[in-house]
């Protein structure tokens, strides 16, 4: 299944979420996120249908593998460009909502070279 924008947020979220809380529910995606419950609901439906999240019981979220490889790359890739951003003089604010948008377009070259030059000036 070819995850859309939305999917890639929705599973973010979810990681985003999971390392400040040990049990997340769609209604804290909900209102991280803020969006209505049905909305929600419908999206939760789709990745679970689509191998990339599990409900357990009471409700709580988990990401599977597959899941959780997606959210940490969708992850990975709004922590070094919200830092590119700021290093160009951009206010966090402002590089963390671009990072948002960047993060899905950007090509794995793009974003492996930008990952190299961080690395690189960081030694």
């Amino acid at each position: 299944m070819k995850l859309q924008e939305s999917g890639e947020m929705y599973l973010e979220t979810i990681l985003v979420l999971t390392q400040e809380k040990s049990f997340v529910r769609a209604i804290d995606v909900g209102d991280y996120m803020g969006y209505s419950k049905p909305s929600v609901s419908r999206a939760i439906g789709l990745l679970r249908n689509g191998g990339f999240v599990e409900v357990g019981d009471g409700g709580g979220l988990s990401l599977t593998e597959t899941g959780k490889e997606v959210a940490e790359k969708i992850y990975e890739r709004h922590r070094y460009l919200t830092k590119m951003l700021m290093e160009m003089g951009v206010d966090e604010e402002t590089a963390s909502q671009d990072a948002c948008r960047m993060e899905h377009v950007v090509s794995d070259k793009s974003f492996a070279a930008i990952k190299q030059y961080f690395h690189y000036n960081e030694a």
